[in-house]
């Protein structure tokens, strides 16, 4: 696939952290998270489709990383579709798979510029890719394409690397780091790399968008009808990453397509 400049440094950054990325997810998939999760998405969905059983659901889990909602979603007997930038990441989503793997359609597709025709999915499900895309307006405007009438988007996310151009978060990010460190966390903001992409962050329009007020306006300039859950970082995040990520709390975006 031919990338613009910032989606090839995406695609290298994220290669590199293929393995390491797939340990989060490991350590995710062996703790209550796993239950927590798959509980809070089977939720929003029976929510939306309340009469439809789950393997009549099909959905899309866009920048899937090293699985962890198609893993969750495929044990719920939902038809998952899963897409992402790199190889490598969906080589680590199938290994994780396991025994499900066979349950789930494995894509390397760009989140910008989706191949599937219209109106094909009835839910789309992504966690902590927006905030990195290049071009999000046109990403959202092809998620909604592929939605189906009365489709939803679950969109999970939060204002990461917004201390870049903002001296207070700046102030509210150190002191999550120095809370980590004081208390024995890991720090899951130190590691190799990470300079390579706080660089790429700080020259991608989401690092200063005022989010998610920023996605509502732009969903709903699409027909979408939005809500916005701002506590469901309460509902879904360990101990740990409470602590870690304290100054940029999990948003839940929710947009349903008209019929």
């Amino acid at each position: 696939m031919k990338l613009s400049t910032i989606l090839s440094e995406n695609h290298s950054y994220w290669t590199k952290r293929a393995q390491g990325y797939s340990q989060v997810n490991q350590r995710e998939l062996e703790s209550q998270q796993r239950c927590i999760w798959q509980r809070t998405l089977c939720q929003e969905l029976q929510t939306h489709f309340p009469d439809c059983p789950h393997e009549m659901l099909r959905i899309l889990d866009i920048g899937c990383g090293p699985g962890f909602f198609s893993i969750v979603l495929a044990e719920e007997g939902f038809d998952v579709t899963a897409i992402d930038l790199t190889s490598a990441m969906l080589q680590e989503a199938q290994m994780n798979a396991g025994q499900l793997a066979h349950k789930i359609c494995f894509m390397e597709m760009n989140a910008e510029n989706l191949t599937f025709p219209d109106h094909s999915f009835d839910a789309i499900v992504s966690r902590n890719l927006t905030w990195n895309l290049p071009h999000p307006e046109q990403a959202y405007a092809e998620w909604s394409r592929v939605l189906k009438p009365g489709g939803i988007l679950l969109n999970f996310d939060a204002n990461w690397y917004h201390y870049l151009n903002d001296e207070r978060a700046r102030e509210a990010y150190q002191a999550d780091r120095d809370r980590t460190a004081n208390l024995g966390i890991r720090d899951e903001n130190i590691g190799d790399g990470f300079d390579v992409m706080e660089d790429i962050a700080s020259r991608i329009p989401m690092t200063t968008a005022m989010r998610p007020e920023w996605d509502r306006k732009v969903l709903e300039g699409l027909g979408l009808l939005v809500t916005v859950n701002e506590q469901i970082w309460n509902r879904v995040w360990s101990a740990e990453e409470r602590i870690n990520f304290s100054s940029t709390p999990m948003f839940l975006l929710c947009g349903k397509k008209s019929v």
